[in-house]
C-alpha cells in the first residue's frame, strides 16, 4: 500500500466521528477489539501505558503528561483524536508524527487480520488504535500515553492495561449513548479503571466524582484527587503565559510555566503533575526540574491557539457546553480587545443552545459556518434557530473560509476573531493564511 492507499482503505470503516444516530451498545465492542488485537499479537501489551478518558481537557491534559515523560529521557508515544489537519497527528513519538511509510505498511499488516475477522468489521477508530498499538510495539517506546475516542468503558483504547488511569473532568457531552446523567457519563468514562490500579482524579461535580470513586473502591483502585492530593493554585497570566504552584505528591512546584492559555490549563497540568508524580508508586520517579521544563514545552494545537495579531484570531476545539463556558471566561481574561467576532461551527450531535449561552455574550457579530463533514455538521440555519429572534448581528456562511474571511473583513486591528464549535472547524480554520 501507498499512504493514499492506507487512508482510503481506512475510509472504508465506519466513522464514528463523523457519524450521529447509532447505537452505542451495538456500536462499540470490546471483545472485537481484543480479537483483532489478537490476530495481530497483542502489541498493546509490550509498553508502559497512560490512559485518560473525561469529557474536558483529556487531550491537553494527555499531551502535557507526554510533555513530561517526553523530558524525562523515555521514549514517549501520544495517540489523541481526532486529528486537525492530518491523519498522522494522531501518533506521534518523542514530537515526530508518524511518517506516511508506517502508516501504509502498518495498515498493511493489519489488513490480513481485518479480514479474517469476516462480517464483524471493526471502526476505523478501532483500526487506528491497532496501528497505534503496532506502532509503539515496533518504535519500542517506554511510554504511551492515550486518550479515549467516546466513553470509556467500551473505547478501543480500553483492552489496555495501564499504570496509571486518569479522569478528567466530566460534564454533558454524548448524553444520548453515555446517559442523562453525571452519573451515568462518569461510570462509563470511569470504565477505564483497572483491578488494584492507580487513578487520578480531576476536579469534578459531586455526583461525578461520587460515581468515580465508588468504581474505584469497587476496583480496589487508589485514588489520587486533584484539589485535595494534589493541590495547585494560580499566580500570573497574561496573553501568552499562565504562571501558578503546585503542591505534588513528591515535590513542591513553585512557579511553574506553560504556553496553554486558561484556567482550565492549570487544573489539566496539576492532574499531568499528579499522573507523573503517582508513577513513583509503580517505581518509576520523575525529576522536579523535568516536570517544570516538560510543563513549560508543552503543546496542544487548537486550543487557545493565537494564530495571528492585530486582529488578534484566536482558535479554540470547545464543542460542549462546559468547554464553551472555560474557553469564554479564558478569552476575557487572557486578551485585550475591542470587539469580538464569533465564527462558530457547531456538529449536529452537539448541546448547540448551551454552546450558544455561553458564547454569545461575547460576541459583536456571529459568523456562522460549518465544516465539510457533512455527516456530522450542524447547517449553520439550525445553529440560528437556537439565537433568540432579536440578536441581529448574525452571518450565514457555507463554509469555514468564508466565514473567516467575512469575520476578518468586519475586525479592526484591536478586535478579537474567536474560531471555535468544533475541532473539525478549527482543523479547517489552521489551514488558511492569517498574513
Amino acid at each position: 500500500m501507498t499512504y493514499e492507499e492506507a487512508l482510503r482503505y481506512l475510509d472504508t470503516f465506519v466513522n464514528y466521528e463523523k457519524r450521529d444516530g447509532y447505537d452505542y451498545e451495538r456500536s462499540f465492542r470490546l471483545d472485537r477489539m481484543r480479537r483483532l488485537a489478537s490476530e495481530i499479537g497483542d502489541p498493546q501489551k509490550s509498553f508502559k501505558s497512560i490512559h485518560i478518558a473525561g469529557t474536558k481537557g483529556k487531550g491537553s491534559t494527555c499531551a502535557i503528561t507526554y510533555s513530561i515523560l517526553k523530558e524525562a529521557g523515555f521514549k514517549t508515544g501520544l495517540y489523541t483524536s481526532p486529528h486537525l489537519i492530518s491523519f498522522r497527528e494522531r501518533i506521534m513519538i518523542n514530537g515526530e508524527l508518524i511518517t506516511e511509510g508506517d502508516v501504509a505498511r502498518h495498515i498493511s499488516q493489519i489488513r490480513p487480520a481485518v479480514e479474517k475477522m469476516g462480517g464483524e468489521a471493526p471502526t476505523l477508530f478501532e483500526v487506528c488504535t491497532v496501528l497505534a498499538y503496532l506502532y509503539f510495539k515496533e518504535k519500542a517506546v517506554d511510554f504511551a500515553v492515550f486518550e479515549t475516542g467516546l466513553g470509556g468503558r467500551l473505547d478501543a483504547t480500553n483492552i489496555l492495561a495501564p499504570l496509571v488511569a486518569c479522569i478528567t473532568p466530566i460534564s454533558y457531552e454524548h448524553t444520548d449513548k453515555l446517559g442523562n446523567t453525571l452519573t451515568s457519563i462518569a461510570s462509563e468514562k470511569a470504565g477505564i479503571i483497572k483491578d488494584d490500579s492507580i487513578c487520578v482524579i480531576a476536579p469534578q461535580e459531586k455526583e461525578a466524582l461520587d460515581a468515580i470513586v465508588k468504581i474505584c473502591g469497587q476496583k480496589r483502585a487508589k485514588a489520587i484527587l486533584i484539589g485535595r492530593d494534589v493541590k495547585f493554585e494560580e499566580l500570573k497570566h497574561d496573553d501568552s503565559s499562565e504562571v501558578f504552584k503546585v503542591h505534588g505528591l513528591v515535590n513542591e512546584y513553585p512557579a511553574l510555566t506553560m504556553s496553554l492559555l486558561g484556567a482550565h490549563q492549570i487544573v489539566n497540568a496539576a492532574t499531568a503533575v499528579g499522573i507523573v508524580e503517582a508513577l513513583s508508586m509503580r517505581g518509576i520517579r520523575v525529576g522536579k526540574d523535568v516536570v517544570e521544563r516538560g510543563i513549560a514545552c508543552a503543546k496542544w494545537p487548537g486550543r487557545m491557539e493565537v494564530a495571528a495579531r492585530r486582529p488578534l484570531i484566536v482558535l479554540d476545539g470547545a464543542q460542549n457546553r462546559a468547554s464553551a463556558n472555560a474557553l469564554a471566561i479564558a478569552v476575557r481574561r487572557a486578551f485585550q480587545y475591542e470587539r469580538l467576532f464569533l465564527v462558530l461551527g457547531v456538529s449536529g450531535d452537539k448541546d448547540i443552545k448551551g454552546i450558544l449561552d455561553e458564547l454569545l455574550p461575547l460576541a459583536d457579530e456571529v459568523f456562522l459556518t460549518k465544516a465539510t463533514i457533512k455527516e456530522r455538521a450542524a447547517e449553520p440555519e439550525r445553529i440560528r434557530s437556537f439565537i433568540p429572534p432579536d440578536y441581529k448581528n448574525i452571518h450565514i456562511t457555507g463554509t469555514v473560509a468564508e466565514a473567516v474571511d467575512s469575520a476578518r473583513s468586519f475586525a479592526g486591528p484591536e478586535d478579537l476573531v474567536l474560531i471555535t464549535g468544533s475541532l473539525f472547524v478549527v482543523g479547517e480554520a489552521k489551514q488558511l493564511r492569517y498574513e
